[in-house]
């Protein structure tokens, strides 16, 4: 009996010694008491920054939430250059992260040049897919793009701008519109587009003068963009270029002018802003962690448009008018229904 006692209290102390051990490894108890390894997932930003008010900032919404509701290990890094790209991914990639999210197109060949140096850690890549040292699409098993049909937004906002320019009960009457656009890349341009479309099929009179800042941190080269165009009788100016746009927004409320957001509800930016085009970063961000967590993600290309919510509009400072709304809730749904198809390359 001696014995049995003395074996009994020499396991437990071999069990209670076990316990910090396994604690140490990092894993989370799961269903039936297993044991799993908590997913950790790395952002990196473009150099738009954390505050950038757009879509940085809602890549990081999207990790939070994946943090709070999914139990990952969420952790960022902001790039304040191009240079910072690769270091940036590189830095998770080898610290062994499940997945590393790249925000904005400007990261393609970086997420290129990573992805094919780490195939065991998958990536994601917001709008856009892996490149080449050359900026050709290539493909990686290890890389999913989250991509998004930005003239559609474009378009909604370009509609509501139209019907403005043309109605008698606004103090729109120029017949002018601008958009002010960071650099010309793909996203930027899609957003463009269907302003440009928008805006045609409402008022074929109207002129939309562009520009581009090539710039997506400094407000005051967006400002000055805008100025400029608000001197050319601009009385309604978009901006699609992140943190340095939400100069156009201010400077449309210093010269009165209407002004529209992007990414995301801008409107608490400025009293200027009538309307936002918004797209669902943070949500596409929070999908592409659960993915991973599931066990289910997939490489290529992942479409977010109007009719899977991915893109949108939504209202800012001004009470439009019902005539107004009723058009863009028409032109909406024959996005969606695939009656009406919506360019996207700026004219």
């Amino acid at each position: 009996m001696a014995r049995s006692r003395m074996h009994f209290f020499a396991v437990g102390a071999l069990l209670l010694m076990l316990v910090p051990a396994l604690a140490a490894c990092g894993g989370t108890t799961g269903a039936g008491g297993t044991t799993t390894k908590q997913v950790k997932v790395g952002l990196v930003t473009d150099t738009g920054g954390l505050n950038d008010k757009g879509f940085n900032s809602l890549a990081n919404q999207g990790l939070q939430k994946a943090a709070n509701e999914l139990g990952i290990k969420a952790d960022v890094l902001e790039s304040h250059s191009s240079n910072d790209y690769v270091p940036n991914l590189t830095n998770f990639a080898s610290k062994g992260y499940n997945l590393v999210v790249a925000v904005g197109f400007l990261m393609t060949s970086a997420v290129g040049q990573v992805s094919q140096t780490y195939p065991n850690v998958k990536f994601a890549i917001i709008d856009g897919l892996p490149t080449d040292a050359s900026g050709n699409t290539v493909e990686r098993s290890n890389v999913e793009g989250l991509l998004f049909k930005e003239q559609d937004a474009g378009a909604l906002v370009g509609v509501l701008t139209g019907m403005l320019e043309k109605g008698n009960q606004t103090p729109l009457k120029s017949h002018v519109v601008g958009a002010v656009g960071g650099k010309k890349i793909p996203p930027v341009d899609h957003y463009i587009a269907g302003f440009q479309w928008g805006v045609a099929k409402e008022d074929p009179s109207a002129k939309v003068l562009v520009d581009y800042s090539d710039d997506f941190t400094d407000p005051t080269k967006c400002a000055n963009k805008a100025d400029t165009q608000i001197g050319q009788k601009a009385d309604v100016v978009f901006q699609v270029a992140g943190g340095c746009g939400l100069g156009v927004l201010t400077e449309g409320g210093k010269k009165g002018v209407y002004t529209i957001g992007v990414d995301t509800d801008q409107k608490a930016v400025d009293q200027s802003v009538i309307a936002s085009a918004v797209k669902r970063v943070d949500v596409a961000t929070y999908d592409a962690i659960k993915s991973v967590k599931d066990g289910t993600f997939q490489s290529g290309a992942v479409y977010f448009d109007l009719k899977n919510d991915g893109v949108g509009y939504v209202p800012g400072n001004l009470n439009v008018p019902a005539d107004v709304q009723t058009e863009i809730n028409n032109v909406l749904s024959q996005i969606k229904s695939g009656a009406v198809t919506v360019p996207d390359t700026v004219k």
